[in-house]
């Protein structure tokens, strides 16, 4: 449900759209947005901060090499940092619903903020990229 929530925003039109990188047989699917886009009750079930000043990262790998391309559990870390060079830890929670699989990570950010992102993923012997992007928050 949180992942439908996060593409229907995504899809009506919002400046933060979901982005993908191919690595392989893998399609790395990222998204970063403000946290105040998701409801209270999604925020409530995941233990998400809804606040103007928080940010959530997205990430899902799905197999193409599958049929139906299903989504795997990767290994992921990473860090954010703004232009001032202020590092934060991203730690990512693994949310499973049905087949969908998918990582969550808060960051906090100021407004007119632009924050860079760097995600290790890692799959068995089979994955081991780096995704590197950069988004733009504003406080609503």
């Amino acid at each position: 449900m949180l992942l439908l929530s996060l593409i229907t925003i995504t899809s009506i039109g919002y400046a933060h759209a979901e982005q993908k990188l191919q690595v392989g047989h893998f399609d790395i699917h990222y998204m970063a947005l403000s946290s105040t886009f998701i409801t209270p009750e999604i925020a409530k079930t995941y233990g998400i901060e809804r606040s103007s000043y928080n940010g959530l990262v997205n990430i899902t790998v799905l197999n193409t090499n599958l049929e139906g391309n299903p989504a795997i559990p990767v290994e992921i870390s990473g860090i954010a940092n703004n232009l001032l060079d202020a590092r934060i830890t991203l730690d990512f929670k693994e949310i499973r619903e049905g087949n969908s699989i998918y990582y969550i990570a808060e960051v906090p950010y100021r407004n007119d903020q632009e924050v860079n992102f760097t995600i290790a993923i890692k799959y068995g012997n089979q994955l081991n990229t780096s995704l590197k992007f950069k988004q733009k928050f504003y406080v609503d």
